[in-house]
């Protein structure tokens, strides 16, 4: 079924109801619906039983509630057998997608999906049974929310047949509706999302249609492979541009006739309605409009073009001879039979060589009756409003495929059968009407030219076929059209030579409606084109029911030059930017396990120091497999509220499956952070093997950890490095001790370990702290031995396709990890009596509460206006305090005549310390005094005693008037008491606090109260589902309000409040941002040995303490309630640490692909392919962060673009992870490290050495550097060991690359300043390694596992007449030596060259390369050996 006929007839539509098309129009939005599987007994056995051949298929259609109306048209999916319904579960499986698209974006609008089971009766006639139906919601109740979730979806269904929705009885919601009743254990799984890749092919599916993926749509190419989803991601086929020309339209038996039958039968009909004889008697034609379009059975592809025809004797009344020539071959010899012509070329550039694909003619006859009685004519206003239009004929024609030109005559059609505009056609008039010429009329004919090119129209002939068929005939000459380029004219108004006198706009046009708002914008862009001859780009966009535009000649000689300047805008295709994905948990995510007994001897006996309790009792021992019981009462009851937690760094182990070639540290330091403590950078740390243990490679422990001094000697009797952390009441805010506990249940902490010498990172480690949680114990201690994972990142390329998987994604490439060591490390955790008392428990906020409530807050409790306010005291006595002691503004104005000889500013440090000199003046004084009585009163000069009198007596003017300028002040602020309430809010980053403020009006009368907010991260719940979701997380039961605030532009939102009426205000508390870094691990290894503190642990973080204040203004502006929040910042859990080092003044782009959605903590269980929206967001806001919808069973992956800085810069963030809606709780947080640094491009060879230098630039003093690197086996660099470096000199510093593998990575290039352990510069080498042209090849096998090698040896010729040095080189070392590195032969001889192949456990091949190159390095020959071992 691939004609226009077949087609058009399968695919009728049904209106939506009237009063919907009333309503302004939306953009339209497309979906994709799966209709995956059908679960549950559906089908009763009688049925089976009864018929033969039962199958199960879907139908969907759409339906509208509101006004009960099913439109658009009915899907019906493919037929699936019911045998395997016999089994139990039963489950029939369709996995069948539907697309359509839609404007009408109302949740009333669902699609109905039944459920019919068809067979044959035991006659053989078919027989379809109605099983049930579900209602799908397509669209949510706010607008504000999404439209529909991507995750799997279980759509209940009811009894019954979708006719039941028609009955009146059902009202919406009808889901809830008691006359509907579920169908037990039956459900549809299904998925419905937004289809945005269907926008480009909205011209080809009409709106509300619903079509399957598999079902081939005209103008579509059909999808990659047999049973492909056209659909998912349609390509449009290309479109050609048809010109058709010299339109005639014949009507019989003649136009006069034809219109006077018409008119007659119009005033009859008028009359019929009740309209009088003088109204109907006026009745006349207005004009003849003639309706162009393309049409793909679907639909019309773009709107139709609307020109006018004219009688061809009034054309050829207003053209030349040549034209009147033309029209009278053309038309019958009758002179009684009129032709109506078109002036203008039409013009068709949507046309498909598709059989579908047809080009419709619709002629329309515009009739207008005056309202005058007296016949005169109405204003132009009055006929406009009073014009109506009939559709009269139409035909259709499909081009042949192969068709380039030539002439056709049409049959045109009318009467009642369908057409593509579906309205009401004037009929084919009947054989017993009353003229005898009407008797043998025809339908009418249309003749017309067409071409593929604009220059290759036919000329004029004398015949024209009689049949739809073409007739082909190649092009004579080109024929003079009103399309061509016109003549420039002499003057600006004067008229072409083919043109018509008269009006350039119909009065059709001017009576047409008004467009719709969404097509202003189109319909402005195409105004200055609507009388060019040809229509303009915007109004083929604009769809079937815009505004008439008129084609016809030109009129102006710049209507083709403003044709030719609109720039058409590029269609962007459906393209997915693709980054080669970095893996969660392959990164530094180190796996921990219990320490060997062997390692525990070793550790046992080297002398570490012993981890005691308050008894001086060696601390429990805590098995790191144990599971954890937590109980945070129990914590809580603890009478030991202090924690000592101890760290100790016991020994690192070098591991035999480490990376090639990496240089094992000498010294080490470790950069980690413990909960909100400073970042810390331990002291270097010396490796000292162990005695023995590196005699065998599987020896559990190799090297022990001894702390370096500031001379650089180290003490090996005295091993390992420990450092403590006290936690105790004193260094906690009031109620952390519970989020202290938690930290300790949940985080994770992370280790970074670098090389102490060349400050390259070794790898990092992570440890879970949960055993840290004492539980009522004295002390425990727990040993872990950890993995150190290094990885590696290559360069990114391009991912090719053998890089992409089934589903679409790519396969995480460049990216290695190694586990490069073992860290042994002990950590403890020792309880001990508090020092100083512990605070009421009374006076610690509630910070688990939810509810906070203004009755009866802080009231003004009287005594001091200065004083602050606090709890109020068992008895209402408030002791007098001096102004001075109280007020340190005060005070500084009471001690300027000690300051008088100071010239300097007085500095604000020295008004925080005014209270401590003035009573140290006091003091000062009374000695003074005493000491004078004692030496005898009489002595004391009366004038000093005068002077402190005249000193008291200003001091006194100063506090009176001091007191008098802030009284207004200070009652304001203490009456504020009463209104204001105080709460402490523990934030962690990303984490949405969720509370509600129970606002109470105090007043006896109504208000609208305004809520204003002073901090951004402080934000109101506007949205009813998203109050309801976080009420039920935090298990509250008040009430939920919809509806609750006003809001109106920028001002704040107002809330009405009734008299004495209290009122839940939900508000929630979210910050995404960490202030100071919370980490510098990444700038650790720029730090000074000398500044590396061991001490620095025992000071306090700085996160700083966040305040907002929230002011609830009554209707006249005063305020009656005020919220102060404190908010204590805490330590979030980190889930991955991703280190990047990337060119510096660069944009790093990467791809990090997040697990499994099941393994994921806190996902639900029994879930499996229900995958939530993920949401992303970063703590800076300069990191571009985002995530992309893909479809079910999907890998979702995370993008991130970050700009670098300069060298050696390096920038820290957070991502965190969302899997629910309202952002309330990450599921993921990533710590990112970005380290910028100097890039050096190496192009090489592998096996051949390349030279280049850098630039080395001095600093201000003289410094004592080396050159470190990630790979000296590769990368060497001359000067090899320390030099100096100038103070503002310039040097080169000289590095050859002797690359072993092909390839594009990265090798890190440090140069450290030995002195200070400072890093001076950085360089990211990046190297592009390519293989050399192999000249032979050779193959030898070895037995595998007997632990004997083999000796071989090959020859080579020196092909110089002299003598040369060579230097041999292999690839793989560890399988292949050389019996000499390097020999000597004579020009033209022979030498051979002795080979040594080590042994191997493992059966398989390998290939090693043995380089052979000259004296300077350079790659002479390049041998294979393929080594097989069996």
């Amino acid at each position: 079924m691939n004609d226009w006929h077949g087609i058009f007839d399968q695919n009728v539509l049904v209106p939506p109801h009237p009063q919907r098309a009333r309503q302004p129009l939306r953009e339209s939005t497309a979906f994709q619906c799966v209709l995956k599987w059908l679960d549950g007994p559906l089908i009763k056995q009688g049925v089976l039983e009864v018929l033969s051949e039962v199958g199960c298929h879907l139908r969907v259609s759409l339906f509208d509630v509101t006004y009960r109306h099913f439109f658009g048209r009915t899907l019906k999916t493919t037929v699936r057998p019911a045998e395997q319904l016999s089994r139990q579960p039963s489950r029939i499986v369709f996995n069948e997608p539907l697309y359509f698209h839609t404007s009408l974006n109302h949740p009333n609008i669902v699609a109905v999906v039944e459920v019919v089971t068809e067979g044959r009766k035991r006659d053989g006639t078919l027989q379809a049974l109605s099983c049930g139906f579900g209602i799908l919601r397509i669209f949510s109740s706010k607008p504000e929310s999404p439209t529909s979730a991507s995750q799997d979806k279980r759509l209940r269904l009811y009894h019954g047949t979708p006719r039941a929705l028609l009955h009146p009885r059902l009202q919406d919601p009808i889901e809830q509706n008691k006359h509907l009743t579920l169908i037990e254990s039956c459900s549809l799984q299904y998925t419905l999302r937004p289809h945005p890749l269907l926008e480009p092919a909205f011209h080809l599916l009409p709106e509300n249609l619903l079509v399957s993926g598999l079902q081939q749509i005209p103008g579509l190419l059909p999808a990659h492979g047999e049973t492909g989803d056209a659909l998912r991601k349609p390509r449009l086929q290309k479109s050609v541009t048809w010109y058709l020309d010299d339109l005639f339209f014949t009507l019989y038996p003649s136009l006069e006739k034809f219109e006077e039958e018409l008119l007659e039968l119009l005033i009859s009909d008028h009359f019929q309605e009740g309209a009088s004889p003088q109204d109907g008697g006026t009745l006349e034609i207005l004009e003849r409009r003639l309706c162009v379009g393309v049409h793909n059975g679907l639909g019309f592809v773009q709107r139709p073009q609307v020109v006018v025809l004219l009688p061809e004797m009034e054309v050829a009344l207003t053209r030349s001879a040549s034209f009147s020539r033309k029209v009278g071959s053309s038309s019958k010899a009758s002179s009684g039979n009129q032709a109506l012509v078109l002036r203008s070329r039409l013009r068709l550039p949507e046309m498909v060589c598709h059989p579908a694909f047809a080009i419709v003619f619709q002629l329309e006859y515009v009739f207008n009756s005056p309202s005058g009685v007296d016949g005169n004519a109405a204003s132009l206003t009055s006929l406009s409003s009073l014009a109506c239009m009939h559709l009269v004929r139409w035909a259709i024609w499909n081009p042949l495929l192969e068709a380039s030109s030539g002439r056709v005559t049409l049959p045109l059609q009318g009467g009642i059968q369908p057409n593509p505009s579906h309205c009401l056609v004037y009929k084919v008039p009947p054989a017993s009407m009353s003229s005898e010429e009407v008797k043998q009329v025809e339908s009418g004919t249309v003749q017309f030219q067409y071409s593929l090119s604009p220059e290759g129209l036919l000329d004029t002939s004398t015949g024209h076929d009689s049949g739809p068929k073409a007739e082909q005939r190649p092009s004579r000459k080109p024929s003079t059209s009103p399309s061509s380029p016109p003549v420039p004219l002499p003057q600006a108004l004067t008229t072409p030579q083919d043109s018509p006198v008269g009006p350039g706009l119909s009065l059709s046009q001017l009576a047409a409606s008004p467009q719709p708002q969404a097509q202003r914008r189109s319909a402005t862009r195409s105004s200055s084109q609507r009388l060019g001859s040809e229509p303009s780009l915007a109004q083929a966009e604009l769809p079937l029911q815009g505004r008439i535009s008129h084609l016809e000649a030109d009129l102006s000689q710049t209507s083709s030059v403003l044709a030719m300047s609109v720039a058409e805008q590029l269609r962007e295709l459906p393209f997915t930017p693709v980054h080669a994905p970095v893996i969660v948990g392959a990164q530094t995510r180190s796996s921990g396990s219990k320490p060997s007994r062997a390692s525990l001897v070793l550790l046992q006996s080297s002398g570490f120091p012993e981890i005691l309790d308050a008894n001086k009792q060696p601390a429990e021992a805590v098995n790191p497999a144990d599971p954890v019981k937590f109980n945070p009462q129990k914590e809580e009851s603890d009478c030991l509220q202090s924690n000592e937690i101890v760290l100790q760094f016991l020994a690192f182990s070098r591991v035999s499956q480490g990376r090639w070639g990496l240089p094992w540290p000498k010294t080490v330091r470790f950069t980690f952070q413990f909960y909100r403590f400073p970042p810390t950078t331990t002291p270097r740390l010396q490796l000292v093997e162990l005695d023995g243990t590196g005699k065998t490679s599987l020896g559990p422990l190799s090297h022990l950890l001894v702390l370096i001094e500031k001379d650089g000697s180290y003490d090996a009797g005295s091993p390992g490095f420990q450092l403590k952390y006290l936690v105790d009441p004193g260094f906690l805010k009031p109620g952390e001790q519970r989020w202290f506990t938690h930290y300790l249940a949940v985080q994770t902490l992370q280790i970074d370990v670098w090389d102490g010498d060349s400050l390259l990172l070794v790898g990092s480690a992570a440890v879970q702290m949960k055993h840290l949680l004492r539980q009522g114990r004295p002390a425990v201690q727990v040993s872990h031995e950890l993995e150190v994972v290094a990885t590696e990142y290559e360069q990114d390329t391009m991912v090719v396709s053998g890089d992409v998987t089934g589903f679409g994604s790519v396969k995480p490439i460049g990216v290695h990890t190694v586990v490069t060591g073992r860290l042994h490390l002990t950590l403890a955790n020792v309880g001990r009596l508090c020092e100083q008392r512990v605070r009421d428990c009374s006076l610690l906020p509630p910070s688990r509460s939810r509810v906070i409530s203004n009755d009866g807050a802080s009231r003004f409790e009287g005594g001091s206006l200065l004083m602050r306010g606090g709890p109020r005291p068992v008895k209402n006595v408030v002791q007098a305090q001096k102004l001075a002691d109280v007020d340190t503004e005060l005070a500084a104005l009471l001690f300027t005549h000690t300051q008088q000889g100071h010239k300097g500013p007085r500095g604000a440090g020295r008004e925080g310390d005014a209270v401590r000199r003035r009573k140290l003046e006091r003091m000062r004084s009374v000695r003074l005094q005493e000491s004078g009585a004692e030496l005898g009163g009489p002595r004391t000069s009366v004038a000093a005693q005068q002077s402190v009198r005249a000193q008291h007596t200003r001091d006194l003017q100063v506090i009176a008037a001091y007191r008098e300028r802030t009284k207004a002040e200070s009652i304001t602020s203490a009456l504020s008491l009463s209104i204001t309430t105080r709460h402490t809010l523990y934030a962690t980053l990303g984490t949405a606090e969720f509370f509600e403020f129970a606002l109470r009006n105090p007043h006896n009368m109504q208000h609208t109260v305004t809520i204003e907010m002073d901090n951004p991260e402080l934000s109101l719940i506007l949205d009813s589902q998203e109050w309801r979701y976080f009420k039920e997380a935090a298990n509250l039961h008040t009430p939920v309000e919809e509806d609750m605030f006003h809001l109106q532009g920028g001002l704040a939102p107002q809330l009405f409040l009734r008299p004495r009426e209290t009122a839940h205000i939900p508000f929630k508390y979210q910050t995404f941002s960490v202030g100071q870094p919370a980490s510098s691990q990444a700038s650790a290894e720029l730090r000074s040995e000398k500044g590396a503190d061991a001490e620095s642990p025992l000071k306090s973080s700085t996160m700083p303490t966040k305040h907002a204040k929230v002011l609830f203004r009554a209707s006249g502006g005063k305020p009656i309630a005020v919220l102060c929040l404190t908010v204590e910042p805490q330590p979030h859990v980190v889930d991955q640490v991703f280190r990047f080092y990337h060119p510096e003044l660069t944009f790093l782009k990467k791809a990090i692909r997040l697990p499994p959605w099941h393994t994921l903590p806190g996902a639900p269980v029994g879930r499996p392919g229900e995958d939530p929206p993920i949401h992303v967001r970063c703590s800076d806001p300069n990191v571009v962060c985002e995530t992309q919808d893909v479809g079910p069973g999907e890998p979702r992956d995370v993008f991130l673009k970050v700009a670098s800085g300069p060298s050696p810069e390096s920038k820290d963030f957070f991502v965190t992870i969302y899997a629910d809606r309202w952002l309330a709780t990450p599921i993921q947080i990533w710590q990112v490290h970005l380290h910028s640094l100097q890039r050096v491009d190496v192009s090489c060879v592998t096996g051949q050495r390349t030279r280049l230098s850098l630039v080395l630039r001095g600093t201000q003093a003289v410094r004592n550097v080396r050159a470190f690197t990630s790979h000296p086996q590769e990368l060497t660099t001359d000067p090899k060991g320390v030099f100096v470096l100038p103070p503002h000199g310039v040097q080169d510093l000289h590095v050859s690359v002797r690359p072993c593998r092909a390839g594009s990575r990265f090798v890190h290039l440090n140069l450290v300043d030995v002195d200070y352990h400072q890093l001076v510069a950085s360089w990211l080498v990046c190297l592009s390694c390519r293989t050399p042209l192999i000249s032979k090849a050779f193959e030898i096998t070895l037995a595998a596992g007997d632990g004997k090698g083999a000796n071989k040896r090959i020859t080579y010729t020196n092909p110089y007449p002299s003598r040369r040095t060579y230097h041999l080189h292999s690839d793989h070392p560890e399988l292949l030596q050389f019996k000499e590195d390097s020999f000597q032969v004579a020009g033209g001889e022979t030498y051979t060259i002795g080979l040594r192949f080590a042994p191997s456990q493992r059966t398989g091949e390998e290939e090693v390369l043995i380089y052979i190159n000259d004296h300077e390095d350079k790659n002479e020959e390049t041998f294979c050996v393929k080594v097989m071992y069996q």
